[in-house]
C-alpha cells in the first residue's frame, strides 16, 4: 500500500482530480497557517486579533490535513472517497452562497470557494462517468 502513495500506477482519472483538488487545499491550507494575515488581506477580510490570527491558523491547519486526506485517496484509487466527493464538493458553492448571503462569509471567500469548486466538482464527475463507462459499461 505504501508503494501506491509513491507511485500510483493504475489511477483513474477521477481519482487524478481528487489528488490534484487535495494538492490546490493544501497549498491553500499551508498558506492560511503560514501566513494568516497576509491571506486575511488578500481575502479582504478585517485584520486579526493575535487570539484571531491563532485560530485561522488553526484552520489552515484542518485545511491542510483535510488535502492530505485527497492527496492520499487519490493516489490510492479510492473509489468510494472519489465517489464521496463528487457528492460533496458541488455542494460547497451553494453553502457558501448562503453563507455569503447571510453575511457570515465576506464575498471574496465565497467566490473563490464557488469558481475552483465548481470546475473541479465537474471534472471529477465527467472524468467517472467515462472511466466507469469504459471499464463497466455502467455508472453506480
Amino acid at each position: 500500500m505504501f508503494r501506491r502513495l509513491i507511485s500510483a500506477a493504475s489511477q483513474s482519472r477521477s481519482a487524478k482530480t481528487v489528488k490534484v483538488f487535495g494538492r490546490l487545499i493544501l497549498f491553500e491550507g499551508t498558506i492560511v497557517l503560514v501566513a494568516p494575515h497576509f491571506s486575511v488581506s488578500v481575502l479582504g477580510i478585517s485584520p486579526l486579533t493575535d487570539q484571531g490570527a491563532n485560530y485561522f491558523r488553526l484552520v489552515g491547519l484542518l485545511v491542510s490535513g483535510l488535502g492530505i486526506l485527497y492527496i492520499a485517496s487519490g493516489r490510492l484509487n479510492a473509489e468510494g472517497f472519489v465517489f464521496a466527493s463528487m457528492l460533496d464538493r458541488p455542494v460547497v458553492p451553494f453553502a457558501m452562497a448562503i453563507l455569503w448571503f447571510l453575511e457570515i462569509l465576506p464575498g471574496p471567500l465565497a467566490l473563490i470557494f464557488n469558481s475552483r469548486l465548481r470546475q473541479l466538482s465537474l471534472d471529477t464527475v465527467q472524468l467517472a462517468c467515462r472511466t466507469a463507462k469504459i471499464v463497466r459499461g455502467e455508472f453506480l
